[in-house]
């Protein structure tokens, strides 16, 4: 959101830009700058290749299981996730859009060839079976119809109605612009609880989607955020 300045604050900036004229100029900082924001809008499919990808992902499974099922709910299931989700990700843990202490390490030894691969891998192995949802439960109503008094929109709008991600182009856009929404059916509720609080609290930002989601959760309350990742879960 832009916020103006009120007139006093625009005073007092002009009074510092003023001093600041007159101090001497800082060292120049040898601090790296930070990549610029993927936009995923703009990003169309990508390929990899499978075999290649799992020959590669053994590591991966210590976390995510041997086929992409998590072994912990703390992890995210990576099977039947889109491939181009998947490569964003990893792309932005190697460029330090996002941040955690095991995944930064591990994407920084990858090649954009070895993301592309292991990104096709996980997408070509079989997803979680699905659940049986409670269509009656308050995670239902905010995943299909959202709560326009709170300002959040519904969840299927981007994730598909099943959770399984958007199967034809997302609200008229181009075709290149769905494969960049994750597939959200079968995680589990404490990774989905995690993640919703992260963007709620604006620990998450990431790709451009990220700032997309923070606007979402920053509307949600904790007992919102607990229904919805149960329900999720539950897809």
């Amino acid at each position: 959101m832009i916020r103006q300045l009120s007139l006093a604050a625009f005073a007092l900036a002009l009074s510092c830009a003023a001093v600041a004229q007159d101090a001497p100029a800082p060292a120049a900082s040898a601090a790296p700058k930070p990549a610029p924001m993927l936009d995923v809008r703009a990003q169309p499919p990508i390929h990899g290749d499978a075999n290649a990808g799992a020959a590669k992902a053994a590591v991966c499974g210590a976390c995510h299981g041997p086929q992409g099922i998590a072994i912990a709910p703390n992890f995210p299931n990576l099977a039947g996730q889109s491939a181009t989700y998947l490569y964003l990700q990893l792309k932005a843990f190697k460029d330090g859009q996002r941040s955690d202490p095991v995944m930064t390490g591990q994407a920084a030894a990858l090649s954009d060839q070895d993301m592309r691969n292991l990104a096709a891998h996980f997408a070509a192995l079989p997803a979680k079976p699905a659940g049986m949802p409670d269509a009656a439960s308050r995670g239902a109503q905010l995943f299909h119809a959202g709560d326009p008094a709170k300002g959040v929109p519904p969840c299927q709008g981007c994730h598909g109605p099943a959770g399984q991600g958007p199967t034809s182009a997302w609200q008229g856009a181009p075709d290149t612009a769905w494969h960049t929404f994750p597939r959200l059916a079968g995680q589990s509720a404490f990774y989905i609880g995690q993640e919703l609080g992260d963007y709620h609290h604006g620990k998450r930002v990431g790709v451009s989607n990220g700032k997309v989601m923070q606007g979402v959760a920053q509307n949600l309350d904790e007992a919102d955020i607990q229904a919805l990742a149960a329900y999720i879960q539950s897809l």
